[in-house]
């Protein structure tokens, strides 16, 4: 059975999560995660859904500015990822999510959805597109890709 993964796009009032199927191929939206004030419940409901989907890791967006530097926003995504390593014991992947949350926005604009509604779905269909990204990549890790331990 192929490898599983999990994804997140993580922002400051939602987390969208993202699951790889069965066969490794494809990224499903899973849900959109409301952020609590204790990072550690967003930690450990996260870890749970890793446990559930049997994933051997867990993808997370780096916000990077457009040209390709660190940005405040990435440097709390980075430290959330390694908590998040450290409490699920899984391999973190952050990944680049430049333009994603636009590109999920056009995604539904084109599904006919209005503006009121993206916000519950967004984040997932962001976390669906940077999924879709790192399984299409041939060698799992593309070039603005850093792993954290």
């Amino acid at each position: 059975m192929p490898p599983r993964y999990l994804a997140l796009d993580v922002g400051t009032k939602r987390i969208g999560v993202a699951v790889s199927d069965e066969l490794g191929l494809t990224a499903q939206p899973v849900l959109t995660l409301e952020v609590r004030r204790n990072r550690r419940d967003d930690l450990r409901s996260i870890a749970r859904l890793a446990r559930k989907f049997s994933v051997i890791g867990i993808v997370v967006g780096n916000p990077l500015h457009l040209s390709g530097d660190q940005s405040a926003r990435a440097a709390k995504v980075q430290a959330f990822a390694a908590q998040l390593g450290e409490l699920s014991g899984l391999p973190i992947h952050l990944w680049d999510e430049r333009l994603t949350t636009e590109e999920a926005h056009r995604i539904l604009y084109e599904a006919g959805h209005s503006r009121q509604q993206h916000a519950p779905i967004v984040d997932q269909v962001a976390a669906t597109l940077i999924l879709q990204s790192f399984l299409d990549d041939p060698h799992g890790v593309g070039p603005l890709s850093l792993s954290v331990p």
